[in-house]
């Protein structure tokens, strides 16, 4: 596997969650992710669900809480966590604040300095890491994504600006207008300057508005004690945005859970069954 360098494997529900990195090109650093690779794809290719992490962490959140390597196994999906952003880039300040730099990409390709040298996520996630997956391990050319939070909001976007190359999507406790909450509005001014009209797309809501529905449904659960909703995630703003252009989506509200792996944990079943019907059809 030219360029990739193994840092650790675990055996898994028959199969083996590995850790890797390699040299990236697109973000001109080392890239740390890590993939799951179900028993079935001793005996033939299978399917990729991409799964794109929140704000601080890193690939190894997902891997070791989400608890999704069992539903993985049994359907014969490989699942792959990418980092959510380049690391000891040299940028001043770049691990000052949790909400930008290290662990907060936002998987968009930064155009402004100094982040536009390595904060090339978008093109990473979409690009590269693709090709790399598809050059050294047994996949088919289904795709799914999904993520948690700022990675919601990445995995969103990634579907609705590349629909053709995604066969599936879902999200947990996505970041759906970025260009309308604090978050957003900090790491976009950031990373892509101060003109707004630019920040649309990398904008859930703006992106379903502007492109129509995709041709598969959008499934989204929050948590109604989530304590970012109603300054962050503003969820409802995507419910009104995809009930405008005829996008099918289900927006699950879930009762009395919060922001956490627990919440997440717990409904990873319905996720991954829902890609396994257009990643496995």
């Amino acid at each position: 596997m030219a360029n990739l360098v193994l840092t650790k494997e675990i055996r898994c529900f028959g199969g083996k969650v590995q850790y890797y990195q390699h040299d990236s090109e697109v973000c001109g650093l080392p890239m740390n992710f890590a993939v799951f690779i179900p028993p079935q794809a001793t005996e033939k290719p299978v399917p990729v669900l991409y799964y794109l992490s929140g704000l601080t962490c890193t690939e190894e959140n997902f891997t070791a809480k989400a608890g999704a390597q069992q539903y993985a196994a049994e359907l014969g999906l490989m699942l792959v966590a990418p980092d959510t952003s380049p690391r000891n880039t040299g940028i001043p300040d770049e691990d000052k604040d949790w909400d930008l730099g290290s662990g907060a990409g936002f998987y968009v390709d930064a155009t402004q300095q100094p982040w536009a040298k390595h904060y090339q996520m978008y093109s990473y996630i979409t690009e590269e890491l693709p090709q790399l997956i598809e050059a050294n391990f047994s996949v088919t050319d289904k795709r799914g994504i999904f993520g948690h939070s700022m990675g919601g909001h990445g995995a969103l976007v990634c579907a609705l600006r590349k629909p053709d190359f995604y066969q599936s999507v879902s999200a947990f406790a996505p970041i759906v207008a970025p260009s309308q909450c604090p978050w957003g509005e900090k790491a976009f001014t950031a990373y892509l300057g101060a003109d707004q009209t630019l920040w649309e797309a990398y904008d859930t809501t703006a992106l379903i508005q502007r492109h129509g529905p995709l041709s598969y449904p959008i499934l989204v659960d929050q948590g109604s004690a989530d304590g970012f909703l109603a300054e962050q995630l503003l969820t409802d703003k995507m419910a009104i945005a995809c009930e405008k252009v005829g996008q099918p989506l289900t927006l699950r509200y879930q009762e009395g859970y919060d922001h956490s792996y627990f919440f997440i944990a717990t409904f990873m079943e319905d996720h991954i069954r829902h890609h396994s019907q257009f990643l496995l059809a």
